[in-house]
């Protein structure tokens, strides 16, 4: 008989072959009706803030010294109302012709303004324009939730942000100069046509979106109702509060220093929100944007407190970077947030929410301060502004616990 040698060989579980181990692949952010839709986020943006000090302006220059501030809260009141009526108008004939027609509002009017000078016109234009406003960010904001992946939801909004911010940041003071070295007339026509041309892109998005179904559970009024949304809106609106203060009274309180100190706390703030939503927006899609809010308020705090050291550049262009920071994750977790929280159809009620949270919080904020500043001074309202948003923290912890229950 014969035998055969053999050895011994221990097998452990390193020595088996393991199977490969893949990861998931990242869903496509940028696709082609995003691309499109970039292009429309970019001709709102101008549409709205290329004009937005210039007619104030031209207002004044006509010897309307009441009318540069009636066209600002004609403005504002006008896009408040129909943002929360645009979801409706979405259902009702589609993404694609409200933005539309949002972007027609917003520009073509302020072409009226090259040959009339009336005070009622210059009113007038401000109440179409802000109707404008309103529908093309309240349309196009659920247009651009749904083509955005929702594993992807937190990133791409903050990229969206940033499409729309850096058009804003440059065209604000843009329009200002261009009105002194140019005339009015220049920059009222760029307006019109940045908006107009935007309509170019409009064909390429979805036409509709996903019904609500009879009983209209997606609508404003049953979300205002919906706590799970309220309280993610409650949270920002007392953010835009700050805000309101800040970019109405910070230049104001800031007369004592140098010109430049004003004009970077009011660069520092934007350019860190900017940012800062980039970041929250990776971290919320792997960690959920819920558990960004509470954070993002107590940097938010920390931040408009620091700016009532007023006397201190230092101290105002930090404290407007942090409180920049400390906004723009509550700017993407909050809107990210409440995204997720209604099923398809329901981007048009979330959007509406969410901006006219952003829109009345801003507007309390500037006229509240305005009451206060001169009774008590403006490092106290600061301090103040930090204060309101305080209580908010408990809204953050309430709606954490009714999450995990």
């Amino acid at each position: 008989m014969i035998r055969f040698a053999s050895s011994v060989i221990p097998m452990t579980c390193d020595a088996l072959p393991q199977p490969a181990v893949l990861e998931t692949p990242r869903t496509k952010l940028l696709s082609r009706a995003l691309l499109l839709r970039f292009v429309s986020i970019i001709g709102s943006s101008i549409g709205f803030y290329l004009p937005l000090s210039v007619v104030p302006m031209f207002a004044k220059e006509t010897g309307s010294e009441s009318g540069a501030g009636l066209a600002t809260v004609a403005l504002l009141l006008a896009t408040v109302a129909c943002e929360l009526v645009t979801p409706r108008l979405i259902t009702r004939i589609g993404y694609r012709w409200a933005l539309a027609v949002g972007l027609v509002l917003l520009g073509a009017p302020t072409a009226l303004l090259t040959f009339c000078d009336s005070a009622w016109m210059i009113v007038g234009v401000s109440v179409v324009r802000g109707a404008g406003f309103a529908i093309a960010v309240v349309a196009g904001g659920a247009v651009t939730a749904a083509l955005i992946p929702a594993d992807r939801r937190g990133e791409g909004l903050a990229l969206v942000g940033l499409v729309g911010g850096v058009p804003g940041l440059l065209a604000l003071p843009a329009g200002v100069w261009a009105a002194a070295h140019w005339g009015y007339a220049p920059v009222f026509a760029v307006t019109a046509a940045a908006t107009l041309l935007a309509l170019l892109s409009i064909s390429g998005l979805p036409r509709r979106a996903a019904t609500a179904g009879p009983d209209g559970r997606h609508g404003v009024l049953a979300a205002l109702r919906n706590p799970v949304l309220t309280r993610p809106a409650t949270v920002f609106a007392a953010a835009s509060v700050a805000i309101g203060v800040f970019v109405t009274f910070l230049p104001l309180a800031l007369t004592g220093q140098p010109s430049w100190v004003a004009a970077a706390a009011l660069l520092a703030q934007p350019a860190a929100s900017t940012l800062s939503r980039l970041v929250a927006g990776r971290l919320g899609d792997k960690w959920g944007p819920a558990r960004l809010i509470g954070p993002g308020l107590v940097v938010a705090v920390a931040g408009m407190a620091t700016l009532a050291v007023t006397g201190s550049p230092s101290m105002v262009i930090g404290g407007a970077l942090v409180f920049g920071a400390g906004f723009g994750v509550l700017q993407n977790a909050t809107l990210v947030l409440m995204y997720a929280r209604v099923p398809a159809g329901g981007e048009g009620a979330v959007s509406a929410i969410w901006n006219a949270a952003y829109d009345l919080g801003m507007a309390g904020g500037a006229l509240g301060a305005g009451l206060l500043v001169a009774p008590i001074g403006y490092p106290a309202t600061f301090v103040l502004a930090a204060v309101v948003l305080v209580p908010a923290l408990a809204v953050v912890r309430r709606d954490r616990g009714s999450a995990e229950n």
